[in-house]
């Protein structure tokens, strides 16, 4: 591995206004539209198996280009990742009504097999974001395929769901989303947990907000609120085929906090190693994101009952790694 004087000088050889997007379906190209007009790119790559794929997307995309700030869109291949910054992997199989993110895992995880190796080919400074399911598996695959360091390997991680949670918390109570603060951690899927014990409205306890505007906080209407926040994929995908606006919206919130060094707290999936008891699997939890990638995971206090659903769910993803063998994946360039 290089050692850090050199890595030092491979990062500071980078566009930090450059990204690519891997993978060109629908997540990938609303990606890649909802990122031409943030103003955070300049040069935008679309690589896709699908070489006219990528170039229909950037075609049609680049085309609204005028309408706002200066973007370079363009189809490429890997080479064309040297300078690149951030690296965004959205590529992988679908996820079919009825299919759960664990049961797309060994098919995508072949996948990457194929795409890590040849990014770490021309570019081994960039950060990897990685959102293609299962994202906490494939955040792991990542990590072993790439031999990066950690805070460098980057998944989606439970941001999109905490946002379904303030979204809907917002909607029971009849408050501003942006006011309500709670956050679902762990795996992005089925044993995903909603951490109620520290939730509040602008500063508010929940309960206690809750007793002064006369709002219900009964068990069954929270677990009515998780439900359809650990659901809200399958519902999508079964009334329209596939989920991609609020995604995209959660990659170029992230792509903003890596940036402009916002020091912003998400909750991404990243390596934890020895947080609340867990190591060796990536998973959502609040972390501190910054340029230089995911810079430190935050405790933040759970119940015991959270604490043991989080403990489960970490438990249930090393299983999913144990069974897919992870742990024997060739790392070339490690």
């Amino acid at each position: 591995m290089e050692n850090d004087k050199e890595m030092f000088v491979k990062r500071e050889l980078l566009n930090v206004q450059k990204c690519g997007i891997i993978g060109c379906g629908a997540v990938g190209a609303t990606t890649a539209h909802t990122l031409l007009g943030s103003g955070l790119f300049s040069e935008i790559v679309l690589i896709d198996v699908n070489r006219k794929k990528a170039e229909g997307e950037a075609m049609d995309i680049g085309h609204g280009a005028p309408f706002v700030k200066p973007v370079n869109i363009y189809a490429g291949d890997y080479s064309d990742l040297r300078d690149a910054y951030l690296v965004i992997i959205t590529a992988g199989a679908n996820q079919m009504p009825g299919e759960t993110r664990i049961d797309l895992a060994e098919k995508n995880v072949k996948i990457f097999q194929s795409i890590i190796p040849q990014i770490t080919a021309y570019n081994r400074a960039c950060i990897l974001l990685i959102v293609s399911n299962p994202v906490d598996i494939l955040t792991y695959v990542a990590l072993k395929l790439s031999g990066f360091e950690p805070g460098r390997v980057i998944g989606s991680g439970t941001v999109l769901d905490t946002g379904r949670f303030k979204y809907l918390l917002g909607e029971h109570l009849g408050v501003d989303s942006r006011n309500v603060h709670a956050l679902i951690i762990g795996e992005h899927g089925d044993s995903e947990v909603a951490v109620y014990s520290s939730a509040n409205i602008s500063g508010v306890d929940l309960d206690e907000f809750c007793r002064t505007c006369h709002k219900c906080t009964d068990h069954e209407s929270m677990h009515r609120i998780y439900e359809e926040v650990k659901n809200s994929a399958y519902a999508i995908i079964e009334r329209k085929g596939a989920t991609f606006y609020a995604i995209a919206r959660v990659v170029k919130r992230i792509a903003q906090a890596l940036i402009r060094d916002e020091h912003a707290i998400l909750t991404v999936s990243s390596l934890v190693d020895g947080h609340y008891g867990i190591s060796g699997v990536c998973l959502g939890l609040p972390s501190v994101v910054g340029r230089n990638g995911v810079e430190q995971i935050i405790d933040t206090p759970l119940d015991e009952d959270e604490l043991t659903l989080l403990t489960d769910s970490a438990k249930k993803l090393r299983e999913v790694l144990d069974g897919l063998n992870i742990h024997n994946l060739s790392t070339k360039g490690v």
